[in-house]
C-alpha cells in the first residue's frame, strides 16, 4: 500500500474523536451521569470508526480521496458531525434552542456519507473474475 496524505488526515481526525469519546466515557463512568450516552456512541461510530474506515478505504483506493468532490465530502462530514454532536449534547441536557442545529448538522453529515458512498461506488474499479 502506498502513502496517501488524505487518508492520513482521516486517521488524524478519527483519533481525535476517539480520544474525545474515551474521555467522555470516563467522565460519564466517574460521575454516574450517562445522559450523554448517545453522544458517546456517535463519537465512537461516526467519529472514530467511520473516519478510520474512510482512511483505510482511501489507502486501498486512493482515487476516492482525490478531487473537488472528495474535498467537499471531507469538509461536509467534518463540519456537520461536530455541529450535530454539540447540538445533540445540548438537547440531551435540556437545551432545545440548538435543535435546528441538530437537524442541519445531521443533514450535512448525511450528505457527507452519501458523497462518500458515491465516491466509492463510482471510483472503486470492479474486477471481472473468470
Amino acid at each position: 500500500m502506498t502513502d496517501n496524505p488524505h487518508s492520513r488526515t482521516w486517521f488524524r481526525v478519527a483519533v481525535v474523536y476517539f480520544a474525545i469519546a474515551v474521555t467522555l466515557g470516563i467522565v460519564m463512568g466517574g460521575s454516574g451521569d450517562h445522559s450523554l450516552m448517545a453522544v458517546h456512541a456517535h463519537l465512537n461510530l461516526l467519529g472514530w470508526v467511520s473516519m478510520s474506515l474512510f482512511g483505510l478505504i482511501g489507502l486501498a483506493y486512493p482515487a476516492i480521496t482525490e478531487g473537488r468532490l472528495a474535498r467537499c465530502q471531507f469538509w461536509l462530514y467534518n463540519i456537520g458531525l461536530p455541529a450535530m454532536l454539540i447540538a445533540l449534547a445540548a438537547q440531551l441536557k435540556g437545551v432545545p434552542r440548538l435543535d435546528p442545529v441538530l437537524g442541519i448538522g445531521s443533514l450535512v453529515t448525511g450528505i457527507g456519507v452519501a458523497l462518500f458512498a458515491w465516491l466509492v461506488i463510482t471510483r472503486v474499479a470492479t474486477r471481472v473474475r473468470l
